[in-house]
């Protein structure tokens, strides 16, 4: 009996795989794939460090591992690798289709490494919700998490974003752990994933700020919890101590998490020239903080100069570091962080709500939630945090509000570091410009479902604990009979429910990225609300080759498509596919029929950047709204769709 939750997570895990695997041989290259796939290759083919440097390489690495036993060409002799900066797209590009290498079998191979990740997860989900919510109930969240439209799509993906979700959850949890048992194999435990979340994504570094403030929490609640049974006058000496070890130990982590990160970037900068790379750093970092003119006397904090213009003086650190033989490791590390942050505080153009604009919307992410997590998840979600709050306002009471808040965090610390990563997370991506997709908020679902699985067992299992106290037996019965009653009515609604959202995810299969629940459209019309990696991202250029292969076997010559002018959004590459019956396209070239091409292709995500309304101040040249194709036919009523993204009209 022991076994079968056990066994439960193994087909979960599988169904999961094999759900990804099904999609993932479906689809073209995204449009991150084609920088993150030769990157990786890079590192661990010939560690070196120049492509992509605004992630960190774990997950790149991971992926590109399996690449190592074929026999590929690398552009290593071309401009993109030998002389320009960062040339990670046109080396991508190189790589993948022009070298003579099996694209979609580099692709597939890649994409096993992310899956593994994702995998890793969804078991990591389950040791830590059986801790909180018994081994059972474990499965709920674990459930939830592995069929999720949303981590299917990303979740098989060479990109970072499940890597950042199961870098920041395992590194969460050790944390925690630790802070019960401060014993040194667990502060060892919490440094090395602390590192290794480090070295899945930049956004990780919000765990700095995040475990600080448990840390002072935690040391809260204990000196809380002890000060009464502790004599007064060695209190200060009691509490200054464990104060002082509680930073001792918070450092050390963060220590051991960074001699982590410095040995795994020192692997992959090995190759990689001292001088080209602190050259590549300096020309990175030119309009980092409005340019290089300050010297080291502006980064006094008496200087006079602005706090965001002493900013400058993070990149000529960094650009020291990148010229330093021994400390070049941290430098290629902190160049990332504050590319990330550069790239953060400029935004991002995309489309939403019928806007285009590349100043963000403080709102982008509650909506895309909203309209992407599928309704029956809503619903479990909406439905515990409604429970969390009502059962907050019954029993906490003024008078004794210290008490009942010391004995919260006593017995649930763990929903607590769950709940305040949720509230940290989410602020800091709604103060956020960059707004391209639902993937940047990953890492709060683990954490979102174990929280709500927790809430909804408390509210099942309320009638089954309640006791009748008085009364004769014939009562005794009834009252059993309506908890039983209420049980079955709380539990049959929970499992409607799982069932709704399981055939969501089968319904809609394969097309995960593209998933927009009812209120949303559906798969069908999602991108009439936002686009980017929420819709298209370029999975679906293999369909369009399908398609038009088709209609040229199909024995109908009035049906054969010689060429067709392609206006693609992706890591695919169309000429690559089809030949020379792929016409490159942009708007500004105007209508592909007049130059005897019948057949126009384009990807929704640049159809909808064309035709959006432009928010205030927001700039785009005439040319480029697809002005001729407005004459001639609705944009939004396409001859034929292939996928869910690609749009295509006979002309």
């Amino acid at each position: 009996m022991k076994y079968i939750p056990w066994l439960s997570l193994g087909l979960i895990v599988l169904l999961s795989f094999v759900l990804m695997f099904s999609a993932s041989i479906q689809e073209s290259a995204t449009m991150d794939e084609l920088a993150h796939i030769p990157s990786g290759y890079g590192y661990v083919k010939y560690f070196d460090y120049r492509l992509n440097p605004e992630h960190p390489p774990l997950v790149k690495a991971l992926a590109a591992f399996p690449l190592l036993f074929q026999n590929l060409n690398f552009p290593i002799d071309r401009s993109p690798w030998q002389s320009e900066i960062n040339g990670q797209w046109a080396a991508g590009a190189q790589f993948l289709y022009e070298s003579g290498n099996d694209a979609d079998k580099i692709i597939q191979w890649s994409r096993l490494g992310p899956m593994l990740l994702t995998l890793i997860l969804i078991i990591f989900i389950y040791i830590w919700a059986k801790e909180l919510i018994g081994r059972w109930w474990a499965l709920f969240p674990t459930f939830l998490f592995s069929v999720s439209p949303t981590v299917l799509a990303h979740g098989h993906y060479v990109t970072t974003d499940l890597g950042a979700a199961l870098g920041i959850f395992i590194a969460t949890y050790y944390f925690v752990r630790f802070l019960f048992e401060q014993s040194s194999k667990n502060l060892f435990l919490a440094g090395i994933v602390f590192g290794i979340a480090q070295s899945m994504k930049f956004s990780a570094v919000l765990l700095i700020p995040f475990f600080i403030f448990l840390m002072a929490v935690f040391y809260i609640w204990k000196t809380g919890s002890e000060w009464r049974e502790t004599a007064p006058l060695a209190r200060l000496k009691r509490f200054s101590i464990r104060f002082l070890r509680y930073i001792k130990n918070l450092a050390l982590i963060f220590i051991v998490g960074y001699i982590l990160v410095y040995l795994v970037y020192a692997a992959f900068v090995v190759n990689y020239p001292v001088e080209k790379q602190k050259a590549d750093t300096k020309f990175i970092l030119t309009s980092f903080a409005d340019g290089p003119d300050l010297n080291w006397e502006s980064c006094k904090l008496n200087s006079g100069v602005d706090l965001p213009r002493r900013a400058r003086c993070l990149a000529e650190i960094n650009v020291w570091l990148a010229g330093n033989k021994i400390l070049r490791p941290m430098g290629e590390y902190m160049l990332g962080v504050l590319m990330v942050m550069q790239r953060s505080s400029g935004g991002n153009t995309g489309y939403f709500l019928g806007e285009v604009s590349a100043g963000g919307w403080w709102y982008y992410f509650p909506v895309v939630f909203l309209l992407k997590e599928p309704l029956p998840s809503l619903i479990l979600i909406g439905l515990a945090f409604l429970l969390s709050v009502w059962n907050i306002i019954k029993r906490f009471k003024i008078k004794d509000l210290r008490l009942k808040i010391f004995d919260y965090l006593g017995l649930h610390f763990a929903e607590f570091s769950m709940i305040s990563f949720v509230i940290f997370y989410w602020l800091y991506s709604v103060k956020s410009p960059l707004n391209i997709g639902i993937r940047h908020i990953l890492p709060t679902l683990p954490f979102i479902y174990i929280l709500s699985a927790g809430a909804v067992k408390k509210w099942i299992n309320f009638d089954a604990l309640a006791v009748f106290n008085g009364g004769d037996f014939l009562k005794k019965i009834i009252f059993a009979v309506k908890n039983l009653f209420f049980i079955s009515l709380k539990s049959g609604l929970i499992i409607i429910l799982i069932i709704w959202y399981l055939g969501e995810t089968l319904v809609n299969t394969p097309h995960y990225l593209s998933y927009f629940n009812q209120i949303g459209g559906g798969i069908d019309n999602g991108y009439r609300y936002v686009t980017d990696s929420n819709y298209d991202w370029g999975q679906d250029l293999k369909r369009l080759v399908q398609w038009v292969d088709e209609r040229n076997n199909d024995n109908d010559d009035d049906n054969d498509i010689k060429k067709i002018a392609i206006d693609y959004f992706g890591g695919g590459n169309p000429g690559y596919y089809l030949g020379d019956r792929a016409e490159y396209w942009q708007s500004a070239k105007g209508n592909p029929g007049i130059y005897g091409i019948g057949w126009f292709a384009i990807s929704i995500n640049n159809l909808q950047g064309a035709l959006g309304k432009l928010h205030p101040g927001q700039k785009r040249n005439p040319e480029d709204e697809y002005q001729w194709l407005k004459k001639i036919k609705d944009p939004y009523k396409p001859d034929a769709r292939v996928g869910k993204s690609i749009f295509i009209y006979k002309l």
